[in-house]
């Protein structure tokens, strides 16, 4: 018996230990920024070093390809890419609870992908997420994010939903196969991107290199976790489940960085985090 409960509860536990890690990654990206390492090159070459472990453990495994793979790995890779660079350059907790948005694009994006009616309780999901957006983004004249990094906090919550299904979908593949895509899928928005940037010098410092290398590990890791977790766990739940991720942001964003958040945000947030409780009562 216990050993049957202890079984169910591994997935929510890979979630909760997914959540706290993505609560925290921002940090150390920016502890690479300040040693003069942008952030689209430490997080390309942490997620290569991701990559490439996946390979060196589980190469049989992870070495496979198929077309929904190649959407997983585009879907999570632009999605962990967005997050992380709109972590570097906007407010934390701003920029992860517009990405939070993930449960009202889940519920759309299930009734597309998964053939779900959207019942009285999805239309509920919409309207607080929707609400929630709208209180926080309230300013004179516009509801609109207003900088970059809340437009890749909002497209990021988007690609996030999109592979949160699509992961539903694609659970006949191996844990090491999704992982290995997703860590290509973030090397490849990393190289597209570079195209985009001007050309420039960037030295890295032992420091720093050692920094690297523990951020793939952790990435190989906390992929790994994160879709075995999301492989178990019906698609609304997880998204609840990874809703701590908002209180590890909370206090690592006022402790570490000295983020404070207006009221307007706090009304907002709580009614988006209403919305993924919402979510949660729907069959995904």
């Amino acid at each position: 018996m216990f050993q049957g409960r202890l079984s169910k509860q591994i997935p929510v536990l890979s979630l909760l230990t997914g959540a706290t890690v993505w609560g925290l990654i921002w940090y150390p990206y920016r502890v690479l920024a300040a040693l003069g390492m942008p952030g689209w090159i430490s997080l390309t070459l942490s997620y290569a070093a991701a990559f490439l472990l996946t390979l060196a453990f589980f190469r049989k495994k992870a070495c496979s390809f198929s077309w929904m793979l190649v959407w997983i790995g585009l879907s999570a890779g632009l999605c962990n890419f967005g997050y992380v660079i709109a972590m570097l350059d906007g407010k934390v907790m701003r920029v992860l609870l517009l990405f939070y948005l993930a449960p009202f694009w889940t519920v759309l994006l299930s009734r597309f992908i998964l053939k779900e009616r959207l019942t009285a309780k999805g239309y509920l999901v919409i309207l607080f997420s929707a609400a929630g957006a709208i209180e926080m983004l309230w300013s004179p004249g516009s509801i609109l994010p207003q900088n970059d990094a809340e437009w890749l906090g909002l497209a990021s919550g988007f690609m996030f939903a999109l592979s949160n299904v699509l992961a539903k979908r694609a659970a006949s593949y191996s844990i090491e196969a999704r992982s290995a895509s997703v860590s290509l899928g973030v090397v490849a928005s990393g190289i597209l991107f570079a195209f985009f940037q001007p050309t420039g010098e960037s030295g890295i410092s032992p420091y720093a290199l050692l920094l690297l290398v523990a951020m793939g590990l952790a990435i190989f890791a906390v992929n790994w976790v994160m879709q075995y977790g999301l492989s178990r766990v019906p698609a609304n739940r997880a998204i609840v489940i990874l809703l701590f991720e908002l209180v590890v942001a909370a206090l690592s964003s006022y402790f570490l960085a000295g983020e404070a958040m207006r009221l307007q945000d706090w009304v907002g947030g709580a009614m988006i985090v209403a919305a993924g409780f919402f979510s949660s009562k729907l069959e995904i």
